[in-house]
């Protein structure tokens, strides 16, 4: 009898432990996220403080030679207008839209002393983020320009040249590039509920998508779907991209027993070739996503943008939150089975590095990222995607 009253009286509390240890786990998986949340809400905050302590009277951000920085903030701050109505911060982001409206050109173009493709794209960006209907009429215009710039290298109207399809600087480099085409392309995607015609104007031409993914695939280290000849198969590179048909800035190097020379796939340029192909509208099965998906899972860290060390860190961090969120990644499986949760380890990393000011630098200034001002939106940017991504699920 005592044995049996001994039994049930063991099994009992056996249970009972088992209960009170799955209330605490739940309690202290709760907890943690509630610390991260909070966490990433006041670091966002804190960036957005520092920003708006830090625009010049005339209403930009660090340089009036690029408005595209002064977007990038406007971006960043837009976050905490939507969350207290608050007139210091009213009164900042209208001087930032003006200072953005003085560099509107009747042709649409949105720029000062030149990288028009790269400031037209974020500028117009940030008018639509604006919600003001004032700036319809000037996104649409801008549309248009973005649309206009297009490359037709060869033939006109036939696709016989590796950079036919993509956008560049829009000045006289002669050829297309990755960064020009991802902006181009996303700020036709941010504003394509305008796309359609103005006001029962005529409806504006239409970008080339099915020319848009073939520039995109001559940026692609993917011997199935790349004739060129510094397209590797080396698994260390195949499937990530490069700037531009044969130029890459992770550089090149010989293949062993050929003559050829490839060219190194790099991350920031990767996530921004993934992110291109969703805004290009190419299916997420079609092995050319697939294949980019492969070599960032084989290439995660957040220690460096891969192959470039610390070079375009923050631009690297900015791509990948967007990349991944937009294609609905929540986890990111590595190609040695590991399962990590990005967004987590990417706002403890942001966290960890931001300044006791608010503030973000990177101390390698490749790509202007000795400018707080925009890689502080950067950070902002990123932490605020990571917010959005988990709140719509």
């Amino acid at each position: 009898m005592m044995n049996r009253l001994w039994r049930l009286i063991s099994s009992q509390s056996i249970l009972w432990l088992s209960m009170v240890t799955s209330v605490q786990t739940a309690t202290l998986s709760a907890a943690n996220e509630r610390s991260h949340d909070e966490t990433l809400l006041e670091s966002m905050a804190r960036g957005r403080q520092w920003l708006l302590t830090h625009q010049h009277p005339d209403g930009w951000w660090s340089t009036q030679d690029h408005p595209a920085v002064t977007a990038f903030a406007l971006m960043a701050l837009e976050g905490a207008s939507h969350d207290a109505k608050d007139a210091s911060l009213s009164e900042a982001m209208q001087r930032g839209y003006e200072f953005i409206e003085q560099h509107i050109h009747p042709d649409g173009g949105i720029h000062n002393i030149g990288l028009v493709t790269y400031n037209t794209a974020i500028c117009m960006m940030a008018l639509a983020v604006s919600g003001q209907d004032q700036y319809q009429a000037s996104i649409v215009k801008a549309r248009e320009y973005l649309i206009g710039l297009q490359s037709d290298f060869g033939q006109t109207g036939v696709l016989d040249h590796p950079m036919d399809g993509g956008i560049g600087y829009g000045s006289s480099y002669d050829h297309s590039d990755m960064g020009n085409t991802l902006q181009a392309l996303e700020a036709l995607h941010a504003t394509r509920r305008l796309g359609s015609q103005d006001q029962g104007k005529k409806p504006e031409a239409a970008l080339d998508y099915a020319a848009a993914i073939r520039f995109l695939q001559h940026c692609q280290n993917l011997a199935s779907h790349n004739p060129e000849k510094w397209v590797s198969e080396d698994p260390v590179n195949k499937g990530g991209f490069v700037y531009y048909p044969g130029s890459s800035k992770a550089g090149e190097y010989p293949v062993p027993g050929t003559e050829r020379v490839a060219l190194r796939s790099y991350g920031s340029i990767s996530y921004g070739g993934l992110l291109a192909y969703a805004y290009a509208q190419l299916d997420k099965q079609a092995p050319q996503v697939q294949a980019v998906i492969q070599w960032l899972r084989s290439n995660y860290t957040l220690e460096e943008n891969p192959a470039m060390g610390l070079q375009g860190l923050f631009y690297y961090y900015h791509t990948m939150a967007k990349a991944l969120t937009i294609l609905e990644m929540d986890q990111l499986q590595l190609s040695n089975g590991q399962i990590v949760n990005w967004r987590k380890e990417l706002t403890q990393k942001l966290t960890s590095i931001q300044k006791e000011d608010g503030s973000w630098l990177n101390d390698n200034g490749r790509w202007w990222e000795r400018d707080p001002a925009l890689v502080t939106s950067y950070a902002v940017l990123t932490l605020e995607r990571i917010k959005t991504g988990q709140s719509s699920r």
